[in-house]
């Protein structure tokens, strides 16, 4: 979904304020040559080779909200697609109608930029009176990230195209309502910049309408958040297996 126009302000999380930390022991001398050094760089090693180890479950998301940014304006649907699994052995695609989530939501405020309601075509007064709490869907869609995440023992990442948008109220809104996110403060993967960077092209230079037509969907965009997260989701997994330019996925 684009970015409307219409901002006027925004919400934020609090500050993080790190502990403090107390002063030095006067009893601490010049460091020694014990081998801790070289103890040190072993767990170091240990911890970038367990990283590099963790997989990752990319899920594509996508979001129809009723202005440009969240707290002012109101995210009104939230959809989720299992897109697959990435793991040291490579991307394993996933079929992305099998584990899905939808929800509708009551909005948050008054305030709406008709522009951005007309894209989803989604009725405000209805979803006053029929959308669930933000609370309660956040903390449903949480729920069922951990599930599936579990279920594939991998971690997380959200994906979407672009995910900027659908980034900045999925988190604006996990941490609003739930205090906490389950892709962690990061764990989101925009298919522009993954496009780009495998095409070797500029990103401002990217359009699904430039792409070579095997990367392209089958399914179609609808403006619908769970049908749009269910064609991400397979554009997503098209970009994975895409060598470049001058080939097709495999």
């Amino acid at each position: 979904m684009g970015v409307p126009p219409g901002a006027r302000r925004t919400g934020r999380p609090p500050p993080h304020r790190p502990a403090a930390v107390g002063p030095a022991s006067p009893h601490v001398g010049p460091a020694r040559n014990t081998g801790c050094a070289r103890s040190g760089h072993l767990r170091c090693c240990c911890a970038m080779t367990a990283r590099r180890g963790r997989s990752s479950l990319y899920i594509s998301v996508d979001i129809e909200a009723d202005g440009p940014i969240p707290g002012p304006y109101s995210l009104l649907s939230l959809g989720a697609a299992v897109a697959g699994v990435q793991d040291q052995d490579g991307f394993t695609p996933a079929d992305p109608e099998r584990r899905t989530f939808y929800r509708e939501l009551r909005p948050i405020g008054d305030d709406f930029v008709p522009e951005a309601l007309a894209v989803s075509g989604l009725d405000r007064d209805r979803l006053r009176r029929e959308g669930l709490d933000p609370a309660l869907a956040l903390a449903q869609f949480s729920r069922w990230v951990r599930e599936v995440s579990a279920d594939a023992g991998a971690q997380p990442v959200m994906c979407g195209y672009p995910a900027s948008y659908d980034w900045t109220f999925l988190y604006w809104y996990l941490i609003r309502f739930t205090g906490d996110s389950p892709f962690g403060h990061s764990g989101c993967l925009d298919m522009k910049t993954l496009y780009a960077t495998k095409a070797g092209v500029p990103l401002r230079a990217v359009a699904k309408r430039g792409m070579p037509p095997a990367l392209l969907p089958r399914r179609r965009h609808t403006h619908h958040a769970l049908d749009d997260a269910v064609e991400q989701a397979e554009l997503f997994a098209n970009l994975m297996k895409w060598p470049g330019p001058g080939s097709s996925p495999r």
